[in-house]
């Protein structure tokens, strides 16, 4: 049987449509933490860091799909802390969610620190190009954990798993430049996605120990925050013009 033949059927379409979607917005804080990372190097390598970090979230999630049978295992609990059975996972998750809460106050104090010092900029400027891949691949694998279950829990076809996953990564590829570069042009947008990346990364330590936290409401929390900080920067661009 023809694995495409299930989209004779409307329910493959629908399950496509809504999987291509959610992807997209579970990629959403894997795009921040990008954009964040890659304005550390020069102008010239930031396009390329971030095609490599985007096309390495595709690779894992597309490895974690051939590996589909491990990634349900995955859930077996192999360790007891404090009474909470935690499978692998769970300390995927927790430190994940621990590397994610680091960096991004690290980033936050950099940021509320270094103000106008021309030397700090050159010390952030110098910062190695494989770092910041390397982190940047870390936090897929943590990512694409959360994208494969919910794949997996939305269909059971693969070939539709696998079509959502990539059109979803080609639709984040075509606008990561465009996203990232205004989010690095403002200071303040830059530390609501800093805020986010820490609300997200308390988020994957509590869901390690089986508290279910619905996404849905920190999604909203994101939007909304960012619908005023939209607003309150078009306030301050009128301000700032000079009145005739």
């Amino acid at each position: 049987m023809d694995v495409f033949s299930i989209f004779a059927h409307t329910d493959a379409w629908i399950a496509l449509a809504t999987l291509t979607f959610l992807e997209i917005i579970l990629g959403v804080d894997n795009i921040i933490f990008i954009s964040i990372l890659t304005s550390k190097l020069p102008r010239n390598q930031q396009g390329r860091a971030r095609i490599i970090g985007l096309s390495g979230a595709l690779v894992v999630r597309l490895l974690f799909l051939l590996g589909i049978g491990l990634i349900i295992h995955a859930t077996d609990p192999i360790i007891v802390v404090r009474g909470v059975p935690l499978s692998t996972k769970d300390l995927i998750l927790l430190l994940g969610g621990l590397f994610l809460l680091a960096k991004s106050t690290s980033e936050i104090h950099e940021k509320v620190t270094a103000g106008n010092d021309p030397e700090k900029e050159i010390r952030v400027r110098k910062i190695n190009f494989s770092s910041i891949v390397f982190q940047v691949i870390l936090l897929d694998v943590v990512f694409s954990f959360d994208s494969i279950l919910t794949a997996i829990g939305l269909t059971e076809h693969m070939v539709i798993m696998v079509l959502a996953i990539i059109i979803s990564m080609v639709v984040m590829l075509i606008f990561i430049n465009l996203i990232a570069d205004f989010i690095v042009r403002y200071p303040t947008l830059q530390i609501l996605g800093l805020s986010f990346l820490i609300l997200i990364g308390t988020m994957l330590m509590v869901e390690a120990f089986h508290i279910h936290v619905p996404k849905g409401y920190i999604y909203f929390a994101f939007f909304y925050a960012f619908a005023v900080e939209m607003i309150n920067m078009r306030i301050r661009s009128k301000q700032s013009k000079p009145r005739a």
